[in-house]
């Protein structure tokens, strides 16, 4: 076992959480749990059950938030009582304990201070993502389906409930788009540094002469919609279509029109929801998403107006924000963070923590202003 300066260490571990706790602002958080408290406990409350869940949800985030670094607090104490006994004792197991630890509580630092960075407007939202094939036909296709795969696993690991909204099967195989749901707290904030356009090149399974080929496929994170956002849309801006839902090869799956495509005519935004059993939760779905859409699009503007007048940031999401290269050498890299891994297949299994971390790493550096 490596010699560890336990003393030093620790002196590192406190300081870095001592700046988590003035970012997070414990003072801040422990007022909302005693406001949130007296709302959640009037008598009236459900009576209002849209209302009262919103208020019960917050309260729940915040104490859980107050329990991270209160038990990261404690864990940090108990590891200075644990070296100085094994170093009194000379106890070289213990020694060992504590290093790991010591590792443990530098991950869960890290975690913790990877939230404190998503501090932007929507970031504490669930999030829908849209994912689409680009130029690469059929390769692109199934790359957009290799990505949704990605997705869904990285969202089973962290224990995220994540929902299927809509599919659309390429002819040959793969999708053209499909779009899923993760209502988990900073899901929003997390994913959204994956949106952008992502590049496959490998030796395509569907060249009968084995050539390379690079396709892309665009990924799309919005904010999931909340009651409180007050998005109203006209219904005489808003075109409704109905049509059979379809699987792969075009083959009916529901008996009856209950697919439902959103339309909405001052913006030419489009959404389409065909996995819920009927047309009135389709459209439902669509709804939501649709105005989440807008909402974001709102935000854009105005943070482009914003832009205008503080003059000319550089902060690219354009092209090509991740390759994802499997021949002839296998390596997946981030083009703005510089991250890199060689391990492809573990990538597309969803193991992309470290990308999203050092994403959001990098968009705070972007967001900071310029001196």
């Amino acid at each position: 076992m490596a010699n560890t300066d336990f003393p030093a260490e620790i002196r590192s571990i406190r300081a870095t959480f001592a700046a988590i706790e003035e970012v997070s602002d414990v003072d801040q958080i422990k007022a909302d749990i005693a406001v949130l408290s007296e709302e959640a406990g009037a008598p009236d409350l459900w009576d209002d059950p849209a209302s009262a869940q919103i208020v019960t949800s917050k309260l729940s985030y915040r104490q859980s938030e107050l329990d991270r670094l209160t038990k990261l607090h404690t864990r940090i104490d108990d590891l200075e009582v644990l070296v100085e006994l094994a170093e009194l004792e000379d106890d070289k197991d213990t020694l060992a304990e504590a290093d790991k630890e010591l590792l443990a509580i530098r991950k869960s630092l890290d975690d913790l201070e990877i939230v404190t960075l998503l501090n932007g407007e929507f970031d504490a939202r669930g999030a829908v993502v849209t994912i689409r094939s680009g130029a690469g036909g059929v390769d692109a296709a199934d790359f957009a389906e290799m990505l949704l795969r990605m997705y869904l696993r990285w969202a089973e690991k962290r224990g995220y409930s994540a929902t299927v909204m809509d599919t659309s099967y390429a002819e040959e195989a793969g999708l053209k788009s499909a779009t899923f749901e993760i209502d988990a707290p900073y899901a929003f904030g997390i994913l959204s540094v994956e949106a952008g356009t992502h590049r496959l090149v490998r030796i395509s399974p569907f060249d009968n002469q084995g050539r390379r080929q690079t396709s892309f496929a665009a990924v799309e994170v919005i904010p999931l919609i909340e009651q409180t956002d007050s998005i109203e849309i006209p219904e005489s801006e808003i075109k409704v279509d109905v049509f059979r839902s379809s699987g792969p090869g075009g083959q009916s799956v529901n008996t009856t029109d209950s697919a439902v495509r959103m339309t909405h005519i001052p913006t030419g935004i489009v959404v389409s929801m065909q996995n819920e059993k009927s047309q009135i939760q389709n459209r439902a779905a669509a709804l939501r998403v649709l105005q989440s859409r807008i909402l974001l699009q709102k935000k854009a503007e105005q943070d482009a107006q914003k832009k205008e007048l503080a003059g000319d940031v550089k902060a690219s999401w354009g092209d090509q924000m991740r390759s994802y290269v499997l021949n002839p050498y296998q390596m997946v890299k981030d083009l703005r963070t510089e991250h890199e891994v060689g391990n492809t297949a573990a990538v597309l299994d969803g193991e992309i923590d470290d990308f999203i971390d050092a994403g959001i790493r990098w968009r705070a550096t972007q967001r900071r202003p310029s001196k």
